[in-house]
């Protein structure tokens, strides 16, 4: 394994508008764990953002916890920016 994969980390996040909730964190991981979450990502088509500064925060966060409240300016950001790219697609 190389180096850059050795340093990787992810954090995959689920929100549902339906509900009305915070963003959770659904999975997280360095390494291997975190290429298989990106793979993952790849595969389904979800929207992959890269933010060192949000990675930082949220890596520290446990499985299950939603976002803390100081974050949901940045996430909502990130989640609109996907939702404009997803119709972008389907209107293309």
């Amino acid at each position: 394994m190389k180096k850059s994969e050795l340093d990787t980390q992810a954090v995959a996040l689920k929100y549902d508008q339906q509900k009305g909730t915070a963003p959770k964190i659904v999975a997280k991981g360095k390494g291997l764990i975190a290429e298989q979450i990106l793979a993952l990502a790849r595969e389904h088509d979800v929207h992959i953002h890269e933010n060192p500064e949000l990675l930082e925060v949220l890596i520290r966060l446990e499985l299950g916890d939603e976002i803390p409240e100081t974050l949901y300016k940045a996430i909502a950001e990130v989640i609109a920016f996907a939702y404009t790219l997803k119709q972008n697609e389907t209107d293309s």
